[in-house]
């Protein structure tokens, strides 16, 4: 008995055509992929429709700190980064979600949205007109009054500096005259 070659399995299959056939394998690779970071990041983000004026208002009845808005594109190796490896960590996500409503916008959308003052932008003109942001990732955060109080720009090196980044804004200390967020994590 001969083994079967790649083309004697493939001839019965030739009716069908290439384009379905690759569907068909993409579809398969996909659903045999392990679970990625939209799985992982499922119920990270709090506001889908990218309201803020409305996520300041939440944030201040459920008396959180703020918003904590994540500025990022798709190709961006530092916002996979954080994604996957910091957002995922379960502590980072316990703590946000005691202190944080959490948005993430994209730096090149076209998607409209509501910034903290009411007005209707795109994403993307929110992120550059409004905030400058150029380079990815940009991390926000919001005070219950809609007042950029923090910028962030850059990855954090791990979960962990990243949950001091948020307790250096959760706590207040950002406010103290000539704090920052290095002299904060020196202190702890």
């Amino acid at each position: 008995m001969t083994r079967p070659t790649l083309t004697k399995l493939a001839k019965p299959l030739r009716w069908i055509g290439a384009a379905p056939i690759l569907a068909l394998l993409m579809a398969m690779g996909l659903a045999f992929a392990p679970a990625g970071q939209a799985q992982e990041l499922e119920g990270f983000w709090d506001d889908p429709f990218k309201d803020l004026q409305a996520d300041v208002e939440q944030a201040r009845d459920e008396g959180k700190a703020g918003v904590f808005a994540f500025f990022e594109m798709d190709e961006c190796p530092f916002c996979h980064r954080m994604k996957t490896q910091v957002f995922t960590d379960p502590e980072v996500q316990e703590y946000i979600k005691e202190h944080f409503v959490t948005v993430s916008i994209d730096i090149e959308g076209d998607v409209m949205m509501t910034a903290p003052d009411g007005e209707q932008i795109k994403e993307k003109d929110f992120a550059f007109k409004k905030y400058r942001v150029r380079a990815t990732p940009v991390m926000i955060f919001f005070d219950t009054e809609g007042e950029p109080a923090l910028r962030y720009t850059g990855p954090t090196q791990s979960p962990e500096e990243f949950q001091q980044l948020m307790a250096f804004f959760a706590s207040g200390a950002y406010k103290e005259p000539g704090m920052n967020f290095f002299k904060y994590k020196k202190q702890q």
